[in-house]
């Protein structure tokens, strides 16, 4: 899932001798209202995996974002991709972690996501809002190249390269750093709903 600012930001980033001869994994693949993959495909990566939780377009085979390291194996990919994924997972730090992970050393990790004040989404599920803080904590451990707030709605983008010489935050040290992190607040007629539901 992307939008048309998502995709500048990709577009922008991404530039040929980054994507050429390189393996690819999106996550969170599925086209709903835009991609990176034409543009990411016409720069010639010597292959493109998309990844998502349902069968749709772009969707090449179907992952969570939390057995991505399970399936592919650790340091599988020399670029991943996401947009508009990470608000969507319930255990946002097995996602996260993964996505550190399944990326080579020196490859880069590109995603977006939404910020406090961006609407309920649920494609599926809608749970998270993250702040740049919070991304800047919780990808402390990878050289951050760009960390930008999105220009035309509530959200973060971010592009970083792994370190040759990785150490991931240690799980426990997330606990506390994403002290913004907030839930994603239903819709009143969505919540009225759930209420009504729970006392049949």
């Amino acid at each position: 899932m992307c939008n048309q600012a998502c995709i500048e930001f990709g577009v922008a980033q991404l530039r040929a001798a980054e994507i050429r001869g390189k393996t690819v994994l999106e996550v969170g693949a599925r086209d709903v209202n835009g991609s990176l993959r034409g543009h990411v495909e016409s720069l010639g990566p010597a292959s493109y995996v998309g990844v998502d939780i349902e069968v749709g377009p772009g969707v090449d085979e179907l992952c969570r974002g939390e057995q991505l390291v399970e399936r592919y194996g650790p340091e599988s990919f020399d670029i991943v991709l996401s947009s508009e994924m990470l608000e969507h997972v319930r255990d946002w730090r097995a996602v996260v972690s993964n996505l550190k992970r399944v990326v080579k050393p020196t490859g880069i990790l590109l995603f977006t996501t939404r910020s406090p004040g961006f609407r309920f989404h649920g494609y599926p599920f809608d749970f998270w809002r993250y702040e740049l803080s919070d991304i800047a904590a919780l990808f402390s451990d990878f050289a951050i190249e760009v960390l930008l707030a999105d220009p035309s709605a509530p959200g973060v983008f971010f592009k970083g390269r792994k370190p040759r010489d990785f150490r991931e935050l240690a799980r426990a040290a997330t606990a506390n750093v994403p002290a913004t992190i907030r839930r994603a607040i239903l819709p009143e007629p969505v919540r009225l709903r759930i209420r009504r539901l729970l006392r049949l």
